[in-house]
């Protein structure tokens, strides 16, 4: 166990009875749980605002309650910021906290209640901050960031499987198929669709009506494209994953120490290195 200092004793008893009491309600389960309960209400109302004759009969009061929702969201933001006492710089070192302070403090942008289109925007980004109040859920959209580079050059090589075996295609199948393959355009749509299969026997079928050499075509095609790009973007997420799970992991933990929970085990402050050199390494092979 990591010996605590004195240090760390007097910075964590220095906190101001406010601070400490804004910390441990921020941190409770039921203050999480309520602003969970009014995220998925404010939802509720915008979704009641895509009806006409609801907002007809009850226009005034769901602008009430938006209202109402976005004082509580103030309010929210307030005790978290308070949370962090003489440091509020700590709370903007979190991507999750910048993003709930971005989209509370748009509400109130000079000019933005003018605009219905922006207002709706403001409104249905604040019902995204639900994000932020489930761990897996954010476990989920780190690993969707963090795969995007390699999607990226997945869809790459996609497009140039695409465009092969398009030509390909169109080569053979020009003249006998001309609404699948009779342009390059055409052969690319026909083969992205073929990458469900769905379609993949009737594909053979076209094709052995020219020739059954035209198999090979389309069995290699399938196991190049809907086999193997599949396996390879599987491979992508799941190592996504694992890298999202290992930040949360590290976030959390940094997050204890914040707070003032300051003993952590020798096998956690590994853990926190470890994934600190994985997060590295990972963005100078991406540069």
């Amino acid at each position: 166990m990591r010996r605590v200092s004195t240090d760390d004793i007097e910075a964590h008893d220095s906190r101001s009875p406010i601070v400490r009491a804004c910390a441990a309600l921020a941190d409770s389960v039921a203050f999480n749980i309520a602003i969970f309960g009014v995220i998925i209400a404010n939802a509720v109302v915008l979704g009641l605002e895509t009806y006409p004759g609801v907002v007809h009969d009850a226009g005034g009061l769901l602008g009430t309650l938006n209202d109402v929702f976005l004082g509580i969201f103030v309010v929210e933001l307030a005790i978290r910021l308070t949370a962090f006492g003489a440091r509020p710089g700590g709370f903007f070192r979190s991507g999750w906290n910048v993003f709930d302070f971005v989209v509370v403090i748009a509400a109130f942008l000079p000019g933005l209640r003018e605009n219905s289109t922006l207002l709706r925007i403001a409104r249905l980004a604040r019902v995204l901050r639900i994000v932020r109040l489930l761990p897996d859920l954010r476990v989920l959209v780190t690993a969707i960031y963090r795969s995007l580079p390699g999607v990226a050059s997945l869809t790459v090589l996609a497009v140039v499987t695409l465009f092969v075996y398009g030509m390909i295609g169109w080569t053979i199948f020009g003249d006998h198929a001309p609404q699948e393959y009779g342009t390059i355009g055409n052969a690319m749509l026909t083969l992205f669709v073929m990458l469900s299969l769905e379609n993949l026997p009737d594909n053979i079928e076209l094709g052995r009506e020219l020739s059954d050499w035209t198999i090979l075509y389309f069995v290699s095609y399938a196991l190049v494209a809907a086999f193997l790009l599949f396996n390879i973007l599987i491979g992508i997420v799941i190592n996504s994953l694992e890298e999202a799970r290992a930040i949360e992991h590290a976030r959390e933990r940094a997050d204890r120490l914040e707070h003032g929970e300051v003993q952590v085990t020798m096998e956690e402050r590994i853990a926190t290195v470890r994934a600190a050199l994985e997060e590295l390494e990972s963005d100078l092979r991406r540069r």
